[in-house]
Formats: C-alpha cells, sequence, structure tokens
C-alpha cells in the first residue's frame, strides 16, 4: 500500500489503547514506571483536548502487586494471582488517576468479565456504562476483573479484551502498545528481518509471520495480537501495533515511528454484527469453498452446498469462524445447526436438509444477518 494511504492516528476519533504489564511495572526496580505512564497521559490529554474519545485497556495489577507485596516469581496459584489482583488493581486504578488528573481528566475504572462481553445483555449494559463515562469527558480504564475470573471464564489476553472492547464501543482505532514495533517477516534477531507495516487482509502468510516473531515472553505474544486483529477488524475498527518503550508512545506514533497497521474492510457494521464479530470465543469453524467465499463476499447467506468441512463441537446458534479454501479467515457468524447435522447436510442442495435430517431446517448454514465477512 503506498505511504500516503496508510492512516494517521489522529484522523481517528474513537480510539482504545491497550498497554501491557512490562511497559508499565518495572519488577526490577519493584513499582511503576511512573515517568513512562505520565508521558502516556500527557499523549492521551493531547487527543482528549482534541475531542477525541479514549480509552485505556491496562494490564499490570498482579505484575504491580507482585512487587508492592514482594511476592516471588514464578506461577501463582489461582487464589494468590486473584488477591494480588486485588491489591493490585488499586494500586494501577490510583495511578492512571493521578497521571490522567494532572491533565484535568477524571479516570473511570471498569472491570470486566467474559460474560459482560459475550452474553448479549450484559454486553448493552457495560457499553451503555462506558458511553456515559465517554459522555461526561472522562476516560475509561478497562480491565479483566482478575479477582474473580477463573481460568474457565477468562478472556486469557488484554489484547483480546480490547480487540473487544473497541468493538464493543465502536472504536474506529485500537492501538496496541507493546514492547515490540510491529510485526516482522520472519524474526527480528536474525538481522534481515523487515518490519511489515500495513496489512490489508490477514493470511494464512500473516499468521506464519506472528509464528516467528520474537514478541515479549513468547511467540504467543503476537500470535494473541494477529487474534486480536482478526477480531476488531472483521467488526470495522482498524489497529496499529507500535511500540510501548519509547516516553510518548502515541506523540511516536503521530510522528512516523514503525508500526504495522492492520485495515478494515469498507463495508459498515451493524451493532448486532459487532457483537457477532468479536466473539472470542468461537465454538467452531467452517470451511467453505471458493464459490462460497465471492457469495459471501456481496452479501449473500452461506448455503450447505459451499461448505467443505468442519470442525469443532458447537450447537445451534453458536458463533463459529468461516474459513476459504486457503484457510484464511472470511468471517465469523452464528451457525444455524447443531455441529451433528451440519456435517450431515454440509456440501448438499438446501433441497435435500429434509430428506437428510427428517426436518425442515433453515435453508441457509448462516443466514446473511448473522454472519459478518471481513476482507475485501
Amino acid at each position: 500500500m503506498p505511504a500516503s494511504l496508510t492512516p494517521t492516528l489522529t484522523s481517528f476519533r474513537r480510539i482504545v489503547v491497550k498497554v501491557g504489564s512490562s511497559l508499565l511495572v518495572d519488577q526490577s526496580a519493584g513499582g511503576l514506571k511512573r515517568d513512562w505512564l505520565d508521558t502516556l497521559a500527557a499523549d492521551i490529554a493531547a487527543l482528549h483536548k482534541d475531542k477525541r474519545d479514549v480509552l485505556v485497556v491496562s494490564s499490570g495489577a498482579i505484575a504491580l502487586a507482585r512487587a508492592v507485596m514482594k511476592l516471588p516469581s514464578g506461577v501463582l496459584k489461582l487464589e494468590e494471582a486473584q488477591a494480588a489482583a486485588a491489591i493490585g488493581q488499586i494500586a494501577l486504578a490510583r495511578s492512571w488517576s493521578e497521571s490522567l488528573g494532572a491533565h484535568g481528566i477524571a479516570a473511570g475504572q471498569v472491570l470486566l468479565t467474559l460474560g459482560d462481553t459475550e452474553e448479549r445483555r450484559r454486553y448493552l449494559n457495560a457499553r451503555s456504562t462506558i458511553d456515559k463515562l465517554l459522555e461526561w469527558h472522562s476516560v475509561p480504564v478497562i480491565n479483566e476483573n482478575d479477582t474473580v475470573a477463573t481460568s474457565e471464564i477468562r478472556y486469557g489476553d488484554n489484547d483480546r479484551l480490547a480487540a473487544r472492547v473497541a468493538t464493543m464501543m465502536s472504536a474506529d482505532l485500537l492501538v496496541l502498545l507493546s514492547d515490540v514495533d510491529g510485526l516482522y517477516d520472519k524474526p527480528p534477531s536474525s538481522g534481515d528481518a523487515r518490519l511489515v507495516p500495513v496489512v490489508p487482509r490477514i493470511t494464512p502468510e500473516i499468521e506464519a509471520m506472528a509464528g516467528v516473531s520474537e514478541s515479549e515472553t513468547s511467540r504467543g505474544g503476537m500470535l494473541t495480537k494477529i487474534e486480536a486483529a482478526k477480531i476488531a477488524t472483521t467488526a470495522g475498527t482498524h489497529m496499529v501495533i507500535a511500540s510501548g518503550r519509547v516516553p510518548h508512545p502515541l506523540q511516536a506514533i503521530v510522528n512516523g515511528a514503525p508500526c504495522t497497521w492492520f485495515l478494515t474492510p469498507a463495508n459498515p457494521v451493524t451493532a448486532r454484527k459487532k457483537w457477532i464479530a468479536g466473539s472470542l470465543e468461537p465454538r467452531g469453524a467452517l470451511t467453505i469453498d471458493e464459490g462460497a467465499v465471492k457469495a459471501l463476499r456481496i452479501g449473500k447467506s452461506l448455503l450447505p452446498a459451499g461448505v467443505i468441512k468442519i470442525e469443532g463441537a458447537f450447537g445451534r446458534g453458536d458463533a463459529v469462524i468461516v474459513r476459504g479454501p486457503d484457510g484464511a479467515e472470511v468471517g465469523r457468524g452464528l451457525i444455524a445447526y447443531d455441529v451433528e447435522d451440519a456435517e450431515k447436510i454440509k456440501g448438499r442442495s438446501s433441497a435435500d436438509v429434509l430428506l437428510i435430517l427428517g426436518y425442515t431446517g433453515r435453508t441457509e448454514m448462516i443466514h446473511r444477518d448473522d454472519l459478518v465477512v471481513g476482507g475485501h
């Protein structure tokens, strides 16, 4: 993509900024990186003054509690992690409040559990609360409620949480501040790795790059960012990965610092479809043929005839991923059949459904009103 078509941070009106633990907390020194946080708060204040909505998804509660309580390194037991989160959240919220308060901005703490974004009624309630905070010109500071979340009901990482918040709040940009400055085509330590400045569409090749990118503590760090990009861009939100290891990291993006932009398709997404697109826990996946891919991209429903492979254990109404024959994610939707019945009718004409199943089901495997298509 020509550089002139690359987005600029200041062209967006509602921005979600995700900040990781390693950027906020200095474990060796035993505390918060307050000077760095103050520079980020100054960047947020500048955007805020320019009438832009800014939301923060902040990690760091448990890491901060480790430093405050001098907890040993290593994996904490569940009850230890939850207790640490309780201590760390207070310290973290106070720090955000003080840094933003220095610019006359009120910070509002929002703690979410998985059900708050995955269950439609709770999703709407959480969105209304955050909307009111924005209406009051405050900055919501959002985190997972680690004091009550268990492994079975967790987002799993704050990259995906941030993507879910961005889609829920109809943000037009998600910024992932990281300890790397973007996606590379091979491990940066190889010496000849190149930064990928723009990703128009997430393909299997892009996912393969994420699998070999050196990011944070493991390769999985970049993989979760690619998953966040899928969630965000499919729901109509651009995303950028940029380094947070510099003062004033948002201003650095404005000034042209190295970063990777993930672009969203131009098609508008309704509020309900934002919820579908952002589903964090798809229960399965459908692989479809090229003809079905083309049909979906012009607004058609997904018919059984176009489905060539089914994976997962889903029930009627569950969210599933739809992939093209090359393995690239085409979209996400709510399936109209249980997995057993879907398996029986895949590749068959809609007219055969009654004969095969013994009952009249929906003509479509996924109706277009229940389907969000990404890509171009």
